[in-house]
C-alpha cells in the first residue's frame, strides 16, 4: 500500500491485488491502529486516523463490498478520504463502546453532546476542542450516535510545541463523563508525523 498524501481510484489497488497484500500486512496496519488508539476510561475509544488506516478503510469496503466500479470507488473515497489528516490538525474515530445493550442504550442517551465535549490540550497551549461530525448530525433529542467523526485543529505554535515534544493530553470535560489522560509517547511520536 503505497502513501501518496492524496488517495485517488488511481491511487487504489485493485480487488486482486489488495487481497494479496492484505494477507501479508494486515498485521502490520492491525498494529498501527493500535498504537494510533487513546482509550478514556472503559467506554471511549479514540482511533486517530492517518492515510494508512483510512486506505485500508477504504480498500476494505471495497473489498467487502466487492465495489470494483469507478462511481462506487469515487464513493468510498469522498466518505472516507476526509478523514485524513493535512498538517495542521489531527482527525479522529470516537467509539462509545458499551458491550450490553441496555447500558448503551441509557448511556448513549447520557451522553448526547459528548463528541463536543472532547479536547486535546497541548502544554502551554489552552485546549482545543473538537469539531464533530462534519459530514452530517451523528445525534437526535433522545441519544448520540456510538461512532463520531472529529477534528482538533491546531496553530502553528501547538503544531511547534507538539513536534518539540511537548506533552500533550487527551480528554472529555462531559458532565456525565469527565476523563482525561496523558497520550502515552510512542502514540504522540506517531501523531506529531501527521503535522508540517
Amino acid at each position: 500500500m503505497q502513501l501518496t498524501g492524496h488517495i485517488t481510484p488511481e491511487s487504489l489497488m485493485t480487488l486482486e491485488a489488495y487481497s494479496k497484500w492484505r494477507k501479508a500486512h494486515k498485521p502490520e496496519v492491525m498494529a498501527h491502529r493500535q498504537l494510533r488508539s487513546v482509550r478514556l476510561g472503559d467506554h471511549l475509544n479514540v482511533q486517530f486516523e492517518s492515510e494508512l488506516s483510512i486506505r485500508y478503510q477504504i480498500q476494505e469496503m471495497l473489498r467487502i463490498e466487492k465495489i470494483f466500479e469507478e462511481e462506487g470507488i469515487a464513493h468510498e473515497i469522498d466518505a472516507y478520504a476526509p478523514l485524513v489528516p493535512d498538517g495542521h490538525n489531527w482527525k479522529a474515530t470516537l467509539l462509545i463502546e458499551y458491550p450490553d445493550i441496555n447500558e448503551r442504550r441509557r448511556e448513549l442517551a447520557r451522553l448526547i453532546g459528548v463528541e463536543d465535549r472532547l479536547f486535546v490540550e497541548v502544554e502551554g497551549h489552552p485546549r482545543v476542542y473538537a469539531i464533530a461530525d462534519e459530514d452530517l448530525d451523528r445525534e437526535n433529542a433522545e441519544k448520540t450516535s456510538a461512532v463520531h467523526f472529529l477534528r482538533f485543529e491546531f496553530t502553528p505554535p501547538m503544531v511547534a510545541s507538539i513536534r518539540a515534544g511537548a506533552a500533550v493530553k487527551l480528554g472529555c470535560d462531559h458532565t456525565h463523563y469527565p476523563w482525561h489522560v496523558s497520550i502515552p509517547a510512542e502514540t504522540l511520536a506517531s501523531l506529531a508525523g501527521d503535522l508540517k
